[in-house]
């Protein structure tokens, strides 16, 4: 009778262990903790030629001294320096290499190439001043012929594959800023190209709205309308001015074009390789130009997207306006090969395309199964 809930506790025991190995697994503290344990475990392999060449641990006192100076190595992140001097003390009282390996990779590592390179002059200096030593356990050629073997070479390729590995991530983290800066700049571009077109659209209905109101305060001048027609055609005015404003700059730039562009896409889609099939309602003709300029964008990246990893598949377009949601569906298959350079991209255009849709009330998303590609985007037509 309790096998059953047993079971299910055990089963809930592991998944909850599998996660806390996982989640755990591949944090820094972790990595830490390995590098301590490792180092421990070379030292304790160390320790009988140590104990006998000085005579200077035994027993319980041995694996004290080990563990105190391994545990320096769980904050080299932080303070790598401290494992620094703890490996100095090693080799000047156990005549110990060990630790010093990591402790100069880790200044390396986290403290640069100026601060690593000063560590392993430091490190050199002392241990030929140890080695100078009177009463080192062997004799001054052998010294000298370890100094120069083992000693130097040691400390120079710990703390050079410590400072290679800092200029690593470095690269790495400024790849990461970069990618970042592309998607926020592609965004920002596109709240600018927005904003570019409700200055474009809105402000022709804005003078078309101020020239009509001119008219007909012209033509009610005799009536008792015509004050109204002129605060009117002020108002429009005003309205057009504060657009100006707040909008940014135009510059030169040809405003984003509308569903009758769709056509002129495909059939260039088509010329590089990649044909289209498109599906066009026809009361998306009826929509407002700004969600005109959103079905445009949003299929013109599709369709650049698809020319870079699927050319040569068949892209399937499909735009609906049933009810009160407007429906942009673009498909395509994928390729058996990968081509066979990789595809120029900044990787910011589904992000730019996600910007122009949101910022329209609508959503976007993106779906792939084994042999197709989809992206939707759902916006209001009001």
């Amino acid at each position: 009778m309790h096998v059953k809930p047993a079971a299910r506790a055990f089963h809930r025991a592991m998944a909850s262990g599998r996660r806390f190995s996982e989640s755990w697994s591949g944090s820094p503290r972790a990595m830490d903790v390995l590098t301590a344990i490792g180092c421990f475990g070379l030292m304790a392999l160390d320790l009988p030629g140590l104990a006998a060449a000085d005579n200077s641990l035994n027993g319980p006192l041995a694996v004290v001294v080990l563990t105190a100076g391994c545990l320096t190595l769980l904050v080299r992140r932080r303070a790598p320096w401290i494992a620094y001097l703890t490996a100095l003390l090693f080799i000047g009282w156990l005549h110990e290499l060990t630790l010093i390996q990591f402790a100069l990779y880790s200044v390396g590592r986290y403290r640069g190439r100026r601060t690593g390179i000063l560590a392993t002059l430091g490190y050199v200096a002392f241990t030929l001043v140890v080695f100078a030593v009177p009463g080192w356990p062997e004799p001054r050629v052998g010294t000298l012929s370890s100094f120069l073997s083992l000693v130097v070479p040691i400390g120079v390729l710990a703390s050079a594959v410590g400072i290679a590995a800092y200029r690593h991530d470095l690269v790495r983290e400024l790849d990461t800023r970069r990618a970042e800066s592309a998607v926020l700049q592609a965004v920002q571009q596109e709240r600018t190209s927005v904003a570019r077109d409700v200055h474009d659209f809105v402000g022709r209905e804005l003078t078309l709205l101020t020239v009509r109101s001119e008219v007909l305060s012209m033509r009610s001048r005799e009536t008792a309308y015509a004050k109204d027609f002129e605060e009117l055609a002020d108002t429009a005015r005003r309205a057009h001015l504060v657009l100006n404003e707040i909008i940014v700059q135009r510059g030169e730039r040809a405003a984003t074009p509308g569903v009758d562009g769709l056509a002129a896409l495909a059939e260039e889609s088509g010329r590089a390789g990649s044909p289209v099939r498109l599906d066009l309602d026809p009361d998306v003709h009826g929509l407002s130009p700004l969600r005109q300029a959103a079905v445009y964008r949003v299929v013109q990246e599709c369709l650049t997207n698809a020319a870079k990893h699927a050319r040569g598949e068949t892209i399937e377009v499909s735009i609906a306006a049933h009810g009160p949601q407007l429906r942009i569906a673009v498909s395509n298959g994928l390729a058996t090969r990968g081509p066979g350079r990789a595809p120029v991209s900044a990787g910011s255009g589904t992000a730019s395309m996600s910007e122009r849709v949101r910022s329209l009330g609508g959503t976007l998303t993106a779906s792939r199964t084994e042999d197709s590609y989809e992206v939707v985007a759902t916006l209001p037509k009001g």
